[in-house]
């Protein structure tokens, strides 16, 4: 086995995991994750939670005392994802403290039925930072219209951030810049931007599986020869916005006051196509002060097998933007693609959510005691 992990960490990819269980808390797996996988962070969503509590495995004591209080299903899927990432935090905390707050950081997500709602995303912001209470939680909010606004005044209260669900540049670049606003709000009020952290998670494979889908059904050699191209080429230009927009002047004033940049995180980067290099999404997005967060799987191949070559993104703006621009001659609408991919996102979120829902109330009804 190559140390292709301690490669990638040395070329300033921070490695986290894109999944928690309880198991994987109290069999000590985590701990061994980021002693042995040179894992400094973990993210969650709502389709990770709904897989794991739906195992029941390590839930059943909780879930009874749960429902011997007749707590609503709302409540108890709060209190036992937040327990989860609570004790994912405590765990991660050395990392945390010695990378002085950037790493060690478990982020758990807002509603995902509050997505197109600001009001109800910045008050469940606050809720869930108030709930895990760890300094080293990241809150995910949504990269959708409502959301942006949302980022702005969950940062200008001092709360750090992780954005999910963003698939476009011009959304990308709109999520940057509601990230600085909330650091001049934060700023503004006196807050200590240091204690402030944010990361952009930009989705990667599923881009390539909507414009792939898109290129067979045009089935000529000219677009058969750009499938696999559009994610990467679509992640690389994400890089070059963010290096665009934190080598400004507007964010000269913020790095003054201690601020911190806004990592791009690469997520979804488990291969959908058997076809593809099941390491593509990581070995091909190496660049300096970036996050990728893989599930387990991503993360064992890429240990195995993992080919690091050093900064693999820096350089390669032209020809990905060609790539680009030869996708839309073919007459794939990128628009089209990245709206349609983050309605799909939301979706298969709030879908997750209520199975979730379904499955917890199902096994609260089940361990309610009957009455005397």
């Amino acid at each position: 086995m190559t140390d292709a992990l301690k490669r990638l960490s040395d070329e300033g990819v921070a490695i986290w995991l894109d999944d928690l269980s309880r198991k994987r808390i109290t069999s000590g797996n985590l701990a061994e994750l980021i002693d042995q996988q040179h894992v400094v962070g973990v993210t969650t969503n709502p389709s990770i939670f709904q897989k794991a509590i739906s195992s029941g495995d390590g839930y059943e004591q909780q879930l009874a005392d749960l429902a011997a209080r007749k707590v609503t299903v709302d409540e108890a899927i709060r209190m036992i994802t937040t327990a989860d990432v609570r004790d994912a935090a405590d765990i991660l905390r050395p990392v945390f403290d010695a990378t002085e707050g950037q790493d060690g950081r478990v982020s758990i997500e807002v509603d995902p039925r509050l997505a197109h709602n600001t009001v109800a995303t910045v008050a469940e912001a606050k809720q869930l930072a108030w709930l895990v209470d760890r300094p080293n939680t990241l809150i995910k909010i949504p990269a959708t219209r409502a959301g942006l606004p949302a980022i702005t005044e969950v940062i200008g209260r001092g709360i750090s951030v992780n954005v999910t669900l963003i698939f476009s540049l011009e959304r990308y670049r709109e999520v940057m810049d509601a990230y600085l606003a909330g650091l001049e709000k934060a700023k503004a009020a006196g807050l200590d931007l240091s204690k402030i952290h944010s990361v952009a998670s930009f989705f990667v494979s599923r881009v390539d599986s909507e414009i792939d889908k898109r290129l067979d059904g045009i089935g000529t050699d000219e677009a058969k020869a750009l499938k696999g191209k559009a994610a990467l080429a679509n992640a690389r230009l994400a890089y070059e916005a963010f290096e665009e927009v934190f080598s400004s002047e507007r964010w000269a004033a913020l790095d003054k006051a201690q601020a911190n940049k806004q990592r791009p995180l690469w997520a979804s980067t488990g291969v959908k196509d058997p076809a593809y290099r099941d390491t593509m999404y990581v070995v091909d997005l190496v660049a300096p002060g970036t996050v990728n967060t893989m599930p387990e799987a991503t993360l064992e191949a890429t240990a195995d097998h993992g080919e690091v070559a050093g900064d693999a993104v820096r350089g390669t703006y032209d020809q990905s933007r060609a790539e680009l621009e030869a996708v839309a001659k073919l007459g794939i609408s990128y628009d089209d693609v990245v709206q349609l991919l983050e309605d799909e996102g939301v979706e298969k979120f709030e879908a997750s959510w209520n199975d979730l829902l379904k499955s917890t109330e199902a096994e609260l009804a089940r361990l309610t005691p009957a009455e005397d």
